[in-house]
């Protein structure tokens, strides 16, 4: 049976935990025929650990995006491991604490700036790193969060996820003449490590599950995997600069 990404060469960043959104999206990537290389920060052996529990053991190349060296020499290591890149997953993301929990107006630009680096500036980063990589056909997705109102405690994140969602069009317009495809996935709320760093984020999950018009498990990461999936493979050659909204349908009601 053939797969939706049979003989697609993946680079995926972001796994932390097997709850992580990234390990699930490698999970479905695998079993839709695609190879697989990940990238960890911070604990590797921790990453390695879990890269393990894939269908398919997978590598693991150490980037740190705020990293020039890692990011010059990513090319190279990807290529330790396959001989290009179809597609790459961008699932990075992080912000000080004092960019979240509700003191909007007291974070001060040192983490901020950090936030919007690590979230934002970061996927013109990896794409830039994995150009040498891609050619026509190739898909870069991003992981996104509707950045289109203001959420409750999520701040100074939501400023940098606005920003990756300009940034991803900004791509889309640079790579499109390359036919390389720049795509977000905004997601509904999902249990995982990041989100339960979040102060308030319970509340999100709790009205969520109630309001989209198709129901939300904050527990199931399936869907989201699927429709990235999707994205990286051939069945949107038309498709970019988009945001892809998979979250049961909850951005499309009034409050």
């Amino acid at each position: 049976m053939t797969g939706l990404l049979d003989g697609k060469k993946i680079l995926i960043t972001g796994v932390i935990t097997d709850a992580s959104i990234a390990f699930h999206a490698a999970r479905a990537a695998q079993e839709q025929g695609a190879e697989v290389v990940l990238t960890g920060y911070g604990r590797m052996r921790l990453v390695e650990r879990i890269a393990g529990r894939l269908p398919k053991p997978a590598p693991v190349i150490e980037l740190d995006v705020t990293n020039d060296e890692h990011l010059d020499g990513l090319a190279e290591k990807v290529r330790e491991h396959v001989d290009g890149l179809d597609g790459v997953l961008h699932s990075i993301g992080f912000a000080p604490a004092s960019c979240l929990g509700g003191d909007f107006l007291e974070a001060p630009w040192e983490d901020v700036s950090s936030a919007m680096q690590i979230s934002a500036y970061s996927l013109k980063s990896l794409s830039t790193a994995c150009l040498p990589l891609m050619g026509p056909g190739g898909s870069i997705v991003g992981m996104d969060f509707d950045a289109r109102v203001a959420w409750p405690a999520y701040d100074w994140m939501g400023v940098a996820k606005a920003a990756l969602e300009s940034t991803s069009r900004y791509l889309a317009r640079e790579l499109g003449p390359k036919g390389i495809r720049v795509n977000l996935v905004s997601a509904g709320p999902v249990r995982t490590m990041a989100a339960k760093s979040i102060p308030g984020f319970q509340g999100l999950e709790d009205t969520w599950s109630e309001r989209a018009p198709l129901g939300w498990d904050v527990e199931d990461p399936e869907p989201v995997a699927q429709s990235i999936c999707g994205m990286l493979s051939d069945w949107f050659p038309k498709t970019t600069g988009s945001m892809i909204m998979v979250d049961g349908g909850f951005h499309a009601l009034g409050a």
